[in-house]
């Protein structure tokens, strides 16, 4: 173990370094996600741990001649070749379901201060206007109707969260999930076509994974059937909503908010309109990175690093195939 040397793009929590440390690995640090610093650092590593600073590509990867494993902090794998890696043989992991919870209650958060209009509110008694409380500007999800694009793990835990706290009517959409999966929902969930989805929503809230066919997923088509009093909430990745559209209904006051925690381009530009509208409450990309919930996945991703330096099958491998090359046919599941 004392020869295996961990490439750290951007630092991760002590935690995670230590249990790296005590099994007598070597940790480089690289001192910016510049990859052309990142470049020279990756000859002789056998793992990466990769948070979202910095895309891991085909030729990053042609230079990383040693490497075994690159283990994500976070679920989302957009920012890895997966492609590249499975034909250099590097598997890829991903801390699925670590998230889940954090995700969820920061949804829940954008629903409530969108639904409460509670930063409207907050500006009002800063500004000595305590007789806004008499326009009955807030709104309840009680009884109303949430939709959820994509159900895995957050999408479905969400709706489940919003059903039994606030009565809500779940509709849901996803067309990768099985029907045997779906059968143990259908208490409680409605499946249904994505455009009835957005037209019968109070709430939509986006659950997906950005690839060539998620991208601009949501687009002024779906915008235009959402109800005036509707809101979007996404914390999924930014490019899945056409962000220029959304723009669009929001400045138009088409549909009532927008909850955003990922933008097409972050960080957010400084000309973005989205910065200007009122209706729109934006979080930078912090879903997920609670302080509870970061440790976890630093930790989590340094288990599954040393899980295949101890011959063992990580969790959550993403691309599954490389398993089965004569190179990790001695991991132990």
């Amino acid at each position: 173990m004392s020869s295996k040397h961990v490439l750290l793009p951007q630092a991760i929590e002590s935690e995670a370094v230590d249990l790296l440390k005590a099994a007598d690995c070597e940790i480089v640090l690289s001192p910016d996600t510049d990859p052309a610093t990142v470049f020279p650092l990756l000859k002789d590593v056998q793992a990466i741990i990769l948070r979202t600073g910095i895309n891991i590509t085909r030729e990053l990867l042609d230079h990383a001649d040693s490497l075994d494993i690159v283990s994500r902090t976070g679920a989302g794998l957009d920012n890895v070749d997966l492609e590249a890696a499975t034909q250099k043989g590097v598997i890829v992991t991903s801390n699925l379901g670590i998230n889940t919870g954090s995700v969820v209650e920061h949804v829940l958060s954008l629903m409530l201060a969108l639904s409460k209009q509670l930063p409207l509110l907050d500006k009002a008694v800063r500004s000595h206007n305590f007789s806004i409380r008499y326009q009955y500007l807030s709104g309840e999800l009680k009884n109303k109707t949430l939709g959820v694009v994509g159900f895995g793990r957050i999408g479905s835990e969400l709706g489940r969260v919003c059903h039994q706290l606030f009565h809500m009517r779940v509709l849901a959409y996803d067309p990768y999930l099985t029907n045997d999966n779906k059968k143990a929902y259908h208490s409680w969930v409605n499946f249904i076509n994505k455009d009835d989805l957005f037209a019968q929503a109070d709430v939509v809230s986006i659950h997906i994974p950005l690839s060539e066919d998620t991208h601009h997923a949501v687009g002024a088509r779906e915008l235009s059937l959402m109800k005036s009093e509707a809101f979007l909430i996404n914390t999924s990745r930014g490019p899945v909503v056409d962000e220029s559209a959304l723009i669009k209904v929001l400045d138009a006051k088409k549909i009532a908010g927008a909850g955003l925690d990922v933008f097409e381009k972050e960080p957010v530009e400084e000309n973005n309109p989205l910065l200007k509208l009122d209706n729109a409450i934006l979080t930078p990309h912090t879903a997920a990175l609670t302080k509870e919930c970061v440790v976890s996945m630093a930790v989590e991703a340094a288990k599954c690093v040393l899980d295949v330096f101890n011959g063992k099958e990580p969790p959550n491998v993403a691309n599954r195939e490389v398993l089965t090359s004569d190179r990790w046919k001695h991991l132990k599941k």
